[in-house]
């Protein structure tokens, strides 16, 4: 897939103000800090569409992309444990929920795992809930650029050993570099099988 027209559509606070479309949707998540922006902005070749931040917990509302004028890419508020109101993570929580069993055009959604660190409980346990929703997933693998390939192989050994213990059938698991952009033809491509 070759990205020709990646634009801002709008962001929402809760499900109710989330754009009315027939369009399909992917849509990425993760912890705090993994890479979410920088995954966008790799993906459509554009450093400045969604803005990236080196403070985490930054991203609070549903943040809507229409990419070639075909399909929307949705970033997701992160997921976790942050410097904010107990109330308020559990308000941003509800709303992607109801987003997760609420729009019809979500075909995946994307995990961003950081692949520079071990596994983290909070990312099994996010998985999980997916898994037990069915909301259809994948996972991206981000920062390889951080770490040495023996510690890239021993955190992907660790991560399969704790999905395979609740999983029932295996995700696909894309790698990405938004430096060298390796990763970015296979989820591109993939996208592409869900669009019409």
């Amino acid at each position: 897939m070759i990205i020709t027209k990646a634009v801002f559509v709008k962001s929402a606070s809760k499900f109710d103000e989330c754009p009315i479309s027939n369009l399909p949707e992917f849509a990425v998540i993760g912890r705090s800090n993994v890479g979410k922006s920088s995954l966008i902005n790799t993906l459509v070749d554009n450093k400045t569409l969604s803005k990236t931040s080196v403070k985490p917990w930054k991203t609070k509302l549903i943040n809507f992309f229409i990419i070639n004028d075909s399909w929307h890419l949705v970033d997701l508020p992160w997921y976790g444990y942050a410097k904010s109101w107990k109330a308020d993570r559990a308000y941003r929580i509800d709303t992607t929920h109801d987003y997760f069993l609420k729009r019809k055009l979500l075909k995946r959604v994307f995990v961003l795992v950081d692949w520079s660190i071990l596994p983290q409980k909070i990312d099994i346990d996010f998985i999980y809930s997916l898994e037990e929703e069915h909301i259809p997933f994948d996972i991206v693998m981000t920062k390889i650029d951080k770490t040495n390939q023996k510690n890239l192989v021993l955190h992907r050994r660790l991560l399969e050993r704790n999905l395979k213990t609740f999983l029932s059938s295996k995700p696909n698991l894309f790698t990405i570099s938004n430096i060298s952009k390796r990763g970015k033809e296979q989820i591109l491509d993939y996208i592409q099988t869900f669009v019409w």
